[in-house]
């Protein structure tokens, strides 16, 4: 398969490119707001009709340098827009094979969508998380998944907070857990972790124990689904395979006893380059750790199936006990 090209626009162009897309394209404003942000972003005032003239004659006026500038901005921001489109015509998104199908259910975010309720998921962990090795912020994982539900639920209220931060594990994430987690009385938290422990050499029996505990202080808070991610299938990590092995191992019993979710990214990665035939860099980045757009974009793709597909149940009036919340997707 063809890899995709991360590219990279600088200041004055990506501030180029915005403003022209604002003035040409205001329904562009509402899109935007599918995307996951740690911070909320500066209101952008509505489109006055009685300044249009204005603005064409501004755009008009620049210089032959500066249009040249902006047609290379605009260039750019098709072309994003073209891989975000087309990502999964060159290799289709799928399930692993022979998957076990979803178990349980999602009850606090899908009874929301039901009910037409906000919802707010906090996607809480280290680069994996803030989106390393995308090519934009709009294909970290966090962002894929809000436009991914917002697409499916158009009416609905979602936001999505990127809580990431490169470089930490479950020792860092406890420190802010409360502020970052606890304190923004999410519908959902997808807690990636465990990757840094197994680079660092930490114990994966004290990663687990403070797992569990950051588990049972969210649930004391209450109404919050939870879903553990695991490590990913990639070169760095398997270069560790016995620690690896028994972090995932230790994550599934940690949501087993504490009836949570599940994400078994390892095995979902492994199933892409083992039984799907995907080249590891096709979904791998050169670090040999970090996953590309294609990457976020699947793993993306399945939580959000899941979601969709508990949402599903409630509305078919699947009685699903409210303890009854570990899963495995697919």
């Amino acid at each position: 398969m063809s890899s995709l090209r991360p590219f990279c626009l600088t200041p004055a162009l990506a501030a180029t490119a915005a403003t022209l897309l604002l003035l040409l394209t205001p329904a562009s404003q509402s899109r935007a707001q599918t995307h996951a942000a740690p911070a909320t972003p500066a209101p952008v005032q509505p489109a006055d009709p009685a300044s249009a003239p204005h603005a064409q004659t501004t755009v008009a006026a620049t210089s032959p340098e500066q249009r040249g500038i902006t047609a290379r901005a605009i260039d750019k921001v098709k072309e994003v827009a073209r891989s975000a489109g087309d990502i999964f015509s060159r290799v289709p998104c799928l399930p692993p094979k022979g998957g076990s199908k979803a178990m349980g259910s999602l009850p606090h975010v899908a009874s929301k969508l039901v009910a037409g309720q906000p919802v707010v998921i906090v996607a809480f962990g280290s680069s994996s998380t803030a989106g390393f090795g995308a090519s934009s912020p709009e294909f970290n994982y966090p962002n894929r998944l809000a436009a991914q539900l917002r697409r499916h639920y158009p009416t609905a209220d979602i936001t999505v907070v990127n809580a990431g931060v490169g470089g930490e594990d479950a020792p860092e994430m406890m420190k802010r857990l409360q502020t970052q987690v606890i304190d923004v009385h999410p519908d959902m938290v997808i807690w990636q972790v465990g990757t840094n422990a197994v680079l660092r050499n930490l114990d994966p029996g004290e990663t687990a124990k403070l797992v569990e505990d950051g588990i049972s202080r969210i649930q004391a808070a209450g109404g919050t689904d939870i879903v553990l991610v695991d490590p990913q299938y990639s070169p760095a990590v398997n270069q560790r395979a016995e620690s690896a092995g028994k972090m995932i191992k230790l994550l599934g019993n940690v949501a087993e006893l504490r009836k949570v979710g599940i994400f078994p990214r390892f095995e979902v990665m492994r199933d892409w380059h083992e039984n799907q035939s995907i080249p590891v860099e096709g979904f791998v980045i050169a670090d040999g750790l970090h996953m590309n757009d294609w990457g976020y974009a699947c793993f993306a793709q399945l939580l959000a199936d899941d979601i969709i597909r508990s949402v599903g149940q409630i509305k078919l009036g699947v009685n699903v006990p409210a303890d009854v919340k570990t899963y495995r997707p697919m």
